[in-house]
């Protein structure tokens, strides 16, 4: 029994006792009765909007789990941290590995703004885009290395 329905058991036993309020009894009675309706309308607003949020907040869980499955669950990196000789528990990669890191990055101007823009080799370098001015531009590799292409 929600805490309405015991709100209007009460009522309605106070109308069938017949507590009216021409007594002072009758009236304080009838007053109560009235409070704990108001109370009992706010309790169940209050439950809606309680569950209303629950729902919220699982929706936002939900949303958050895919966004850290998609940014974080990369088995790339769990590749690279699989050589425990490679891993250094205080750094994201172990001193000596820097250089190889450099190694798997382009640097490459923008011919739009002259900005470095770092690449990975695994990019299509016909559809860059400059992230500092958010132009897109091409860059061509030939034998001798890339080359920018106008």
């Amino acid at each position: 029994m929600t805490l309405s329905e015991k709100v209007a058991y009460l009522k309605g036993l106070a109308e069938g006792m017949k507590i009216g309020t021409e007594s002072s009894e009758g009236k304080l009675l009838t007053e109560i009765i009235g409070v704990l309706e108001d109370v009992a309308d706010s309790v169940s607003a209050l439950e809606d909007e309680c569950d209303r949020l629950n729902d919220y907040v699982e929706e936002l869980d939900e949303d958050l789990g895919a966004a850290e499955e998609y940014l974080y669950d990369d088995e790339e990196d769990d590749e690279y941290y699989d050589d425990e000789d490679d891993y250094d528990e205080d750094d994201d990669f172990d001193i000596d590995d820097e250089d190889d890191y450099e190694d798997e990055v382009i640097e490459i101007e923008c011919p739009n703004c002259g900005e470095t823009i770092c690449v990975p080799p695994t990019v299509d370098y016909a559809h860059l885009i400059c992230p500092a001015c958010n132009e897109e531009f091409s860059y061509i590799e030939d034998d001798e290395g890339p080359t920018d292409e106008d």
